[in-house]
């Protein structure tokens, strides 16, 4: 099971920062952080460690098995950012 980043994502890049296996993207300072409106967790990358939800403050990720029904669609709005 892999960690999801939903749209309370501000985009500050501190989960970037404590991610374990840095399955997360975009990182600050790539030309792509400029053109989304949040980073992504990669699904196959994500050792489901927790670091990323714990240092969230805006509470924008969340395992894929506990997402809100109304935020489900982001499990496959991060899975496509890495394909």
């Amino acid at each position: 099971m892999a960690y999801v980043v939903t749209d309370a994502c501000i985009k500050d890049f501190v989960c970037v920062a404590e991610c374990a296996t840095a399955a997360i993207a975009p990182v600050e300072g790539d030309a792509a952080a400029a053109t989304v409106a949040q980073v992504y967790i990669n699904p196959d990358e994500c050792i489901d460690c927790g670091n990323c939800a714990a240092i969230c403050a805006q509470s924008a990720i969340f395992p894929q098995d506990e997402l809100p029904a109304d935020k489900a669609e982001f499990a496959e709005k991060n899975r496509a950012y890495f394909n």
